[in-house]
């Protein structure tokens, strides 16, 4: 008999060999049917694998977040099925569960070329092979084997990534007369994927490699029930709707030119009164934190890089060094803002009395991202961090850590987001040759983060690998309006910068001590953020944010003039206010000022102009009011200071 540990700790005893499924069969027989695979000491695996030791055991749902890893990774091998027998020949690169979903990587036969017109075919071809309800089966095998298997399948892509693994520690799935190459986890069989869509379709190079092969990468999507993917397409509907790029555009927010280069954005004026406005409202909150704000430049010279580590961890991935006049001056457009920050710390004496030495900067930092990857501002070469460091003693760490912490939490409140998550981000304990840094650091720094989660109360979640490469790290996760999580603020602990730039301070016995350095981005980057914020309010922002807050409409040309003069009025009582003085019809303005989200539309025409008053519309709504210019400017105001009070 072994012991089967539950997450509420709770122990049952069973066979050895016992699976997963008998385990959840054994609880209820729900429970059973609606799970998709199971944990067994934290590594997630099939439902019918045997377990034949003493183990802690999670059963996974599709609702779960491992759940739905194994359901799209193997929809992804389903796809690859489909497509194989359509087009005999396809070679296959990868094909991975992703955040929301799955794709698979391909290069049809020569002569063939996938479009999204192929995409009923395939799903059609999905359904027929789902019709038979193929077991996954999982199979050890050795290289040579396995080399000469896809050899003889013609897949060199496969290959190549066979001739990297470790021999011993290599396994297949097949399913009907499809193998792959995997280590999985997946479903015990196809009959479970009930719905399914193919989405979009993309160019991606071999591995992420310019010089290397293009191939055909396919999104899909897939659920255990047709109303799911039902309530996901609306959903997805409305997501194309938020599209940062497209209410960007109708607000006149940024822009890119090709000329100026890709990756590269451009912020239009009503953009940078939006920027600016943030970043006006963090400068409000570090200074009543204590920060000092400094100014570096955008380059850095290559030892600065070589010495804090970015150079072996970014230099082939990031802009190549740029070459001066002088013979061996080399400069780095900088990756990163922490190396000039650590030495503002290191250029003048610093004793125990003066940490925490806190200083921000709004730094623009260069990384070359893959034109592939490239994707409106939320994956740019060019970005903005809100970025700061602390230097603090061993003590000061947790109680940093909190305030940072505080300041997060003040800048999602006002900004309405009121879901979101901490993910505590660790290395990887079976691959430590990616992270500087001893043992002893790691443990000191992940326990601080750790304990200030717990005295906070934040619900975590942990993830191994995901840590940087010098500290372990906290990531704030907010759900949008639309339930999508992504990644904004993040804090991290870093014991490794100090010692590689040899900071120190004089402690009160009079000796040299390391400070201890802790990253802070809450918004993460400005670019990122205000996509992010676009999407969440579909451009709707908060009044106190929004770039302009009024538009005067003119009813006709001759109303022009009074509507200046009310446009000059608001402005003065700083009421950001514009004019529409197109001679257009009244109700063409109103339906092409809405388009771009002013939350108010003044309509001025005879009347208004003998009265000195604004017929007042609020976006959205068919509602209109009269009311005195300065009665409107003092409704505004008001409206800004309640919401802006707590700040």
């Amino acid at each position: 008999m072994i012991k089967i540990t539950f997450p509420d700790q709770s122990v049952r005893e069973y066979e050895a060999g016992v699976t997963g499924l008998q385990i959840a069969e054994s609880i209820s027989q729900r429970l059973a049917q609606e799970c998709v695979a199971c944990g067994v000491n934290g590594v997630t695996t099939e439902l019918n694998r045997p377990i034949t030791e003493d183990a802690a055991i999670n059963l996974y749902k599709f609702d779960d977040a491992e759940g739905k890893h194994a359901f799209w990774h193997t929809s992804a091998h389903l796809m690859a099925e489909a497509i194989e027998q359509l087009w005999p020949g396809t070679q296959f690169g990868i094909g991975p569960a992703i955040e929301n979903g799955f794709y698979y990587d391909v290069m049809p036969p020569e002569g063939v070329k996938l479009s999204d017109a192929d995409f009923p075919k395939i799903e059609k071809k999905m359904q027929e092979l789902v019709q038979k309800n193929e077991p996954l089966v999982r199979k050890d095998i050795a290289k040579k084997d396995v080399l000469e298997l896809f050899a003889s399948k013609g897949q060199t892509y496969k290959n190549e990534l066979i001739a990297e693994l470790e021999d011993g520690h290599i396994t297949t799935y097949t399913q009907g007369q499809y193998i792959d190459l995997c280590k999985g986890p997946h479903l015990m069989s196809t009959g479970s994927i009930k719905a399914f869509k193919l989405l979009s379709l993309a160019a991606a190079y071999w591995r992420g490699d310019e010089k290397r092969p293009m191939m055909t990468r396919i999104y899909g999507i897939s659920f255990p029930k047709k109303k799911m993917l039902d309530e996901y397409l609306v959903a997805l509907e409305e997501a194309k709707k938020r599209d940062h790029r497209k209410i960007g555009k109708e607000m006149e927010l940024f822009m890119f030119s090709e000329r100026v280069g890709k990756g590269l954005p451009m912020w239009l004026p009503k953009g940078t009164a939006v920027r600016i406005r943030l970043q006006d409202f963090l400068r409000k909150i570090q200074k009543r934190y204590g920060y000092q704000e400094v100014i570096t430049p955008h380059i850095g010279g290559k030892n600065l890089y070589v010495t804090s580590g970015h150079y072996a961890h970014y230099g082939k991935d990031s802009f190549q060094p740029i070459q001066t006049p002088e013979e061996g001056e080399e400069y780095l457009l900088k990756p990163m803002n922490c190396p000039h920050h650590c030495e503002i710390f290191a250029w003048q004496p610093r004793s125990y009395k003066d940490l925490p030495f806190r200083c921000a900067e709004f730094g623009t930092v260069y990384r070359y991202e893959q034109s592939g990857e490239l994707h409106g501002l939320t994956r740019v070469r060019s970005f903005t961090q809100d970025d700061a460091h602390i230097f603090c003693r061993p003590d000061q760490v947790k109680d940093e850590f909190l305030r940072v912490m505080d300041i997060i939490n003040i800048i999602f409140k006002a900004l309405d987001f009121k879901e979101y998550e901490a993910q505590i981000s660790l290395r990887d304990p079976d691959d430590k040759e990616k992270y500087i840094g001893s043992d002893e650091v790691w443990e000191q720094a992940q326990n601080a983060i750790i304990e200030a989660c717990a005295e906070k109360g934040l619900p975590t979640r942990t993830e191994l690998g995901e840590a940087a490469f010098y500290g372990p790290k906290l990531d704030f996760m907010i759900k949008d309006a639309l339930g999508r999580r992504w990644q904004l603020g993040t804090i991290q602990v870093d014991y490794n910068l100090p010692e590689r730039f040899q900071l120190e301070y004089t402690g009160s016995d009079n000796q040299k001590h390391r400070p201890v350095m802790i990253h802070r981005a809450p918004f993460g980057s400005m670019e990122r953020f205000i996509a992010v914020l676009i999407e969440h309010t579909a451009g709707h922002f908060p009044l106190w944010l929004t770039p302009d807050q009024a538009v005067v409409l003119p009813i006709s040309e001759k109303h022009n003039d009074y509507a200046k003069k009310v446009m000059e009025m608001l402005n003065m009582q700083d009421v950001r206010t514009i004019i529409d003085e197109r001679n257009e019809k009244v109700s063409r303005k109103i339906r092409d000022n809405e388009m771009k989200h002013i939350p108010y539309l003044l309509i001025v025409g005879d009347k208004e102009a003998a009265d000195g008053t604004v017929n007042v519309r609020k976006q959205g709504t068919q509602q209109q009011e009269t009311m005195k210019i300065e009665d409107f400017a003092k409704k505004i105001q008001e409206e800004v200071r309640q919401m802006t009070e707590n700040f």
